[in-house]
């Protein structure tokens, strides 16, 4: 089995280290870690230094030996997900199975046909779930970097973000509109790639034709319609796929 990952504020560039708080308790306490065994400290941002493990001390310290540093490059092609709100708790859902299968960052969209709506403190509690989904995702999926989840954007923010992407594509469910196969589109091996996945209810017409402007055109995934928190997963698969990062 690959290490665990645990985070660190900072990564540790050798000799011995002592991971504590909630990360120390969760690899003495949860993990049991024992002597011996190999753990990566990571920052989350593409830094990671392999340990072993030397002791377990109380129930919230985790001494260990910092053997080497790993560093993870920028992604290429970077690869972006605006992901309208689902209902309930599949929006965790959705940036966790995101975040497992390698997106980059994540973006909440708030749509005319969402019916889940993020205002204050409602909205940053929703944000901080989704923030903390992609932490523990990314350690789970033992990633150096984790994937950015950024301030919920309105229709007009994402049509500003998608006119700078090199590729950027609407996820449409209308077989009958004028859209192509994203397993056919020719995508970039550089720069940015964003990619829209509407509510359960649709994009609207409106801000389809928004999104026209800024470049982004519809494109379907397959011949079935996926559910909105499983539609950016199965996207983005393809597309690693497709540009060789998975190689």
């Amino acid at each position: 089995m690959t290490a665990p990952v645990f985070v660190v504020e900072s990564v540790p560039e050798g000799g011995r280290y002592v991971l504590e708080g909630v990360e120390g308790r969760h690899a003495v306490s949860v993990r049991r870690l024992k002597a011996g065994e190999d753990v990566v400290l990571a920052d989350g941002r593409g830094r990671g230094a392999e340990a072993v493990v030397v002791a377990a001390e109380g129930k919230d310290r985790l001494v260990v030996d910092v053997t080497g540093v790993v560093v993870e490059e920028e992604p290429r092609p970077r690869i972006t997900v605006v992901q309208a709100l689902p209902k309930g708790d599949r929006g965790e859902l959705a940036v966790e199975t995101m975040t497992e299968t390698g997106v980059d960052a994540v973006v909440p969209w708030q749509a005319a046909r969402c019916i889940t709506q993020w205002k204050g403190e409602r909205g940053a509690k929703s944000l901080a779930k989704w923030r903390a989904t992609a932490r523990e995702a990314g350690k789970q999926s033992r990633r150096l970097r984790f994937p950015e989840v950024a301030d919920a954007m309105s229709t007009k923010q994402v049509g500003a973000l998608l006119a700078t992407a090199d590729f950027a594509a609407v996820l449409h469910e209308d077989r009958d509109a004028d859209s192509g196969a994203l397993a056919l589109a020719e995508l970039p091996q550089e720069g940015t790639i964003v990619l829209v996945v509407g509510p359960e209810g649709g994009v609207s017409p409106e801000e389809l034709a928004l999104f026209a402007q800024a470049g982004a055109k519809p494109y379907r995934l397959g011949r079935s319609v996926l559910r909105t928190s499983t539609a950016g997963t199965a996207a983005t698969a393809l597309l690693l796929g497709r540009t060789g990062r998975w190689s």
